[in-house]
């Protein structure tokens, strides 16, 4: 079942289930009121669809979770997850600009599968771990990549407004374990790799990131970036596709001429 957030022009976020070329509309957030639904369908060609999820708390990302990628990064395979955090105001939506800011240095993109956590998880283990699971989503991990390195961390560099597209809608149903995930900039193939190549799995992700930290319902994890290099610049456009979800796609715009952070977006 694949779950959307949208606007209509901009009203409040309402949530819909996707039937093929329209949203069935559900009666309030399914993560808190089921799926309930109001009896009415709306064209999804008439809705703005919004980030499928705006966590509470955190995004928690996964770095050098693929061999290929540890390769392109010159790294060394760790025993754990490397994990670090973004705020939840990086977060965009499908079709959002991610604002490019005034900063020396290369934007990359990271096409990642992403978790979308649905109950309150703590020291959870890797058995059990999909029962805290809402679903999935698509999310691109936007680094300044030479900051990363000029300032020894990364929060900076990942943290920007806008350096978390979301989208285009969370996928309830789906195996992990075999995913072709794709990324583009303006048509151009950049990223490619498959789920089964994850250094760590998403089990045992959930079960290392919850004993450090509790996980709240709506929080994201960001399961790392396969092979692949490039970053983008103002006027492209970054597309990530993943399959049994769909294709995640936003346009890149200098700071200056990026229109701000959408109407009705919510960080509570």
């Amino acid at each position: 079942m694949k779950i959307a957030r949208f606007s209509v022009a901009g009203a409040d976020p309402r949530f819909g289930i996707v039937d093929d070329d329209e949203l069935v509309l559900l009666v309030g957030d399914p993560m808190v009121s089921g799926f309930d639904t109001t009896g009415e369908r709306l064209p999804l060609k008439d809705v703005r669809l919004l980030a499928p999820v705006i966590p509470r708390s955190k995004v928690v990302c996964v770095g050098m979770n693929y061999a290929a990628h540890m390769a392109d990064m010159h790294a060394t395979e760790l025993a754990n997850p490397l994990i670090f955090l973004k705020p939840n105001t990086a977060v965009c939506g499908p079709g959002d600009a991610i604002q490019i800011p005034p900063v020396d240095g290369r934007i990359v993109h990271e096409g990642e599968l992403a978790v979308v956590i649905g109950r309150v998880a703590k020291l959870v283990s890797a058995e059990n771990a999909l029962d805290y699971v809402f679903g999935y989503t698509i999310a691109n991990d936007v680094s300044a990549r030479d900051m990363m390195f000029a300032d020894g961390q990364w929060a900076r560099a990942k943290g920007y407004d806008t350096f978390c597209p979301l989208g285009p809608w969370i996928e309830t149903e789906l195996d992990t374990s075999s995913l072709e995930i794709q990324t583009f900039v303006s048509g151009e193939p950049r990223r490619h790799g498959n789920t089964s190549e994850m250094i760590h799995k998403v089990p045992e992700i959930i079960e290392f990131a919850s004993s450090v930290w509790t996980l709240l319902p709506g929080d994201v994890i960001c399961t790392g970036t396969p092979a692949g290099l490039g970053g983008f610049v103002d006027g492209d456009t970054v597309e990530i596709h993943i399959d049994g979800i769909g294709t995640l796609s936003n346009p890149a715009r200098n700071r200056d001429t990026a229109r701000p952070l959408p109407e009705g977006t919510q960080f509570d």
